[in-house]
């Protein structure tokens, strides 16, 4: 389909090396279409719906997007209330779809929506939708604290026709298959803030090193050297935990507990990476001129994008039997 066959560690290889652009909107732009909207597609679609939506998006002629979160179900996938009925040949769709990266300029969205009545982990399915069909309407870009350059909105469906052949692998499966997409885009998610995290703390370094107080560098003082190798050692313990998920995956485990240990502990570190070296930055950090101040924005959404914080400790707290599974 215009690949080049490489195994996840290829794509978790390149998130690393996003992370030297300067925002966190192009990767995080770049990862929904390699690791967030595809990989369902890619598993369990038809021959057909390969070729015409994931062929051109390997190619870069199509821009995927995600349609899962809506205004009253975020983390809670199985509270989406979008519907697709199924009407001869067809779904009809119906509904609304929020926090859609990518949303006002896709060709394509990967949608969840419910294609039954039956329990909410049963009832629902992944679409290829085409975003130029009649009843689809995108609302304005959303305006957000970081993530700026990232195009973010909210997508209305009224009567939306789409053919029942774009429905993903089997109807009902879409929250099994939505789940097992969630582990490629946490470990994306993971790898695109450890070289933003470097950065920060190299910059934040050189940065001290240089400005003076009560004549002496910052960087002389204990309490900064001490806290910016802290910080360096907790970002190399988390690349650890990144890459051994990532070489459990590639060998076909299931990875749902140490994607979401690795996606907790990406979220935490980015706040606590970009909070206690801007405080480094002095005034210059409550600036806009500096990259420590646009990454304690950008990367804030690390702690709530793609499940909360407190999402991941559940997962956790399921997987070693601390809490009954639903």
């Amino acid at each position: 389909y215009g690949g080049m066959g490489l195994d996840f560690s290829y794509n978790i290889a390149v998130a690393e090396e996003l992370g030297n652009i300067r925002c966190g909107g192009i990767p995080l732009a770049i990862g929904v279409q390699a690791g967030m909207a595809t990989p369902a597609l890619t598993r369990f679609g038809s021959d057909e719906l390969k070729k015409q939506f994931l062929v051109p998006t390997i190619a870069g002629d199509f821009v995927a997007c995600l349609g899962i979160s809506e205004p009253g179900a975020g983390s809670d996938v199985a509270s989406i209330k979008t519907t697709a009925v199924r009407r001869g040949d067809e779904y009809v769709i119906n509904g609304s779809k929020m926090w859609i990266t990518s949303g006002s300029q896709a060709d394509w969205m990967c949608l969840l929506a419910n294609t039954s009545e039956g329990p909410p982990h049963r009832n629902k399915s992944l679409i290829c939708l085409p975003m130029n069909l009649p009843g689809i309407r995108v609302a304005k870009k959303i305006d957000k604290l970081g993530m700026r350059s990232s195009d973010t909105v909210q997508i209305f469906f009224e009567d939306v026709k789409v053919p029942s052949k774009n429905i993903i692998g089997e109807e009902g499966k879409g929250f099994t298959y939505q789940m097992l997409q969630f582990q490629e885009e946490r470990l994306w998610g993971v790898a695109i803030v450890l070289t933003p995290l470097e950065t920060i703390i190299q910059e934040t370094i050189d940065y001290t090193r240089q400005r003076k107080v009560f004549n002496q560098s910052v960087l002389h003082n204990q309490t900064v050297h001490f806290r910016l190798a802290e910080l360096a050692t907790e970002v190399e313990l988390l690349r650890s935990l990144l890459h051994r998920a990532v070489a459990l995956y590639v060998e076909g485990n299931d990875v749902t507990k140490f994607a979401s240990m690795a996606k907790l502990k990406a979220g935490r570190l980015a706040r606590e990476v970009t909070d206690s070296c801007l405080q480094f930055w002095g005034g210059m950090g409550f600036t806009s001129e500096v990259l420590v101040s646009r990454f304690y924005r950008d990367l804030r959404l690390m702690s709530i994008g793609g499940g909360t914080d407190e999402t991941m400790l559940s997962i956790i707290c399921k997987h070693m039997e601390i809490l009954p599974s639903k």
